[in-house]
Order: C-alpha cells, then structure tokens, then sequence
C-alpha cells in the first residue's frame, strides 16, 4: 500500500512523525509532502530532525501568501503530485490551507482521502481554520476522529458512517518526546536566567489576534501586564505584523523569543508555571503534560480540557491577568486525547480500509 502523507505547517510536523513511524514499521509505503507553507526552517526543517522523520519526497516550496494564492499554487502542484505517484490513500492533517488543498486536489483527481483529526469544530466560521476543517471532513473518504466528542460533530453533519475514533496523534508524540526531556534542564530557562516553576510560556498567532493592530496591542498589553516572565514564542508573521504596528513584543513582563524546536517547546512548558496561547496544539500539549492553560480565544475545539479545569477562555487584559493567576486545577487521570497508540490505529484503518 502506498499513502501520500501532505504537511507544511508545525502542528502537521508533530502528527506526521508517529504516523511515519508506524507505517515503516508496518511495511506501508510512504510518501512525504511538503507544502512550504511554513517556511521558517524553526518551523519547519528542524522538526523533521528533533521528530525523526525522513526528510520529504516532495518539497512545492509554496511559502507565504494569501489564503486564495496559497491555496491555489499548492492545488496546481499537488495535483502533478498525485498523478505521478498514484497513492492508495491522501492522508491530510489538521485545519490548514495544505489540507484543504490536498483534500481537494485528491478529490478530483479520485483518490480516496483521509483527514487525520477530523471532526474538530470551533463552530467560529470567522476562523479560516474552520472552514478548513469542515470542507476537507466533508470531502474525505475517511474520517479519523480523535475523540468522542469529535465523532459526535461528525455523526450530527451525517457522516458517522465514514468516522472511526482513533485518538490524537499528537498525544503519541507528546509522550515520546515528554519522556525524552524528563530530568533534563530547559534551554529556555538557561538561556533567560529564568526560575522553573515562575514565568509562562507564550505563543499568540492566529489572525483575530494579530490581523488588526488595535487587537495585537491589547493582547500584548494584557501579557506585558502579568505579575511574572512571559516569554512570547514569536512566529516570524506575528513578529512583522507587531514591527509594522510599531508594538514592541519585549515590554513589561514580555520577553520575545523566537519559536523553538518541539524538544525545547516541551522542556520549556514541563519548566513553566503555565501557558497562554491561541493555538489549538499548544492548550491541548499544556494540558497532557499537566500545565495550566489560558486560551486567549472565544472557543476551543479541544473543549476536554475546558471541562476538565486545565485551560480557561480569555479575551481582554483583566481576564487573562485572572486565568493566569487561578488556582491550580484539580488533578486528574482523565485520558480524552488516547493512550499514546492511536497512529498505529491510522496505519491499521488505511490498510483495512484499503482492501
């Protein structure tokens, strides 16, 4: 069986890894995708290294560009892409601009797709994420859910019948890499003269937090504001957009730093006292290593970690100030996101729905 997995952004990098892994070990002939659409070797090259992935068969070196050009340049290659290797299944990723292309490109091409992490739903169609996510969960030929919830989202929109419940590929990455930097001293923290346990780690880069200039500065506003270190992980875009607005990201209690490889990342948050962030990763990340989040957005799709008291919705200054400062949640073995086995479940389905 041959199966084209397509990536080009970081949270893609970290859900292809185990998958990479456990097709070489299940003998599943498989081809690696990048889009480019995250550029930035930080966010992209220096992954493929820290997560032992092979390095990309294809590279479309598509880069920056908006949301109709990007989408559109990775539709023209990718579909020279498909045609040329002629893969039993398109894997997709995620909520990006890469998956929806990919999904699209398959779809008309008549290549049977699966979207990994389907069934997410923010229900925020402002969210371009959204409508990625939707389009592609609608497109599929097969639907790999990570959890319950997610399953539910998909049996209400008439496609429970296309819907197996594998859990979250992210948590098998996580765990591996949790393991390996266990005992071992940040880089963060050497690197700023930080104390474990007193400063948060920060990333903020979806477009209704940065798009608009009035916007970035209350959310840097609110971080600079905060009783201890806030180091912000500054996505090269958010760093730009922050220049052009004139908004200085190191001020008050904000410190900017560039993005760090996955192994630091996880060092850095096990180290801090919390996260704060607008990714849909990183809450869920904070959350399976048991460290506080604070969601600076209206809704999640990782809705558990709501329930469960690990993360917290905010949107202005003193609502962050507050999420930060809450006690820490109540402990718990509650196990939403999988056991740490689910892409060796997506290798499993792909061969048995392959036959």
């Amino acid at each position: 069986m041959k199966v084209i997995s397509v990536v080009g952004a970081r949270p893609q990098f970290v859900k292809l890894a185990p998958i990479a892994h456990a097709a070489a070990a299940a003998g599943v002939e498989h081809v690696i995708v990048h889009t480019g659409q995250h550029y930035d070797p930080m966010l992209s090259d220096v992954f493929f290294e820290d997560l032992g992935i092979p390095a990309p068969d294809v590279h479309l070196g598509v880069g920056s560009g908006s949301h109709g050009v990007q989408t559109g340049a990775m539709l023209g290659a990718l579909d020279g892409v498909f045609d040329e290797h002629q893969p039993d299944w398109v894997l997709v990723y995620g909520d990006t601009n890469s998956t929806i292309a990919a999904a699209l490109s398959a779809v008309k091409l008549h290549f049977p797709v699966a979207h990994l992490e389907a069934g997410l739903r923010s229900f925020n169609r402002r969210m371009p994420e959204e409508h990625n996510r939707v389009l592609t969960d609608h497109a599929a030929d097969l639907l790999l859910a990570p959890t319950d919830v997610a399953a539910q989202h998909l049996a209400a929109e008439g496609l429970g019948d296309k819907t197996v419940v594998v859990g979250d590929v992210m948590t098998d990455v996580l765990f591996t890499t949790r393991d390996a930097v266990a005992g071992a001293p940040s880089k963060l923290v050497a690197e700023l003269g930080l104390t474990p346990g007193e400063f948060s780690v920060a990333t903020i880069h979806r477009a209704d937090n940065t798009d608009d200039p009035a916007r970035l500065a209350e959310v840097v506003a609110g971080l600079s504001a905060l009783d201890h270190p806030v180091v912000l992980l500054a996505h090269p875009r958010v760093a730009a957009r922050a220049a052009s607005a004139g908004i200085q990201l190191t001020t008050g209690s904000l410190i900017e730093h560039a993005p760090l490889a996955y192994p630091d990342l996880i060092a850095a948050v096990l180290a801090s006292r919390g996260v704060v962030t607008d990714s849909g990763g990183l809450q869920k990340e904070a959350f399976l290593l048991r460290v506080p989040a604070t969601t600076v957005r209206t809704e999640t799709e990782w809705v558990e970690t709501i329930d469960l008291g690990w993360n917290v919705l905010a949107n202005t200054s003193d609502e962050i100030a507050a999420a930060v400062a809450r006690p820490r949640p109540a402990e718990t073995d509650a196990a939403p996101y999988g056991d740490g086995h689910a892409a060796d479940r997506v290798v499993a389905e792909l061969l048995a729905h392959g036959d």
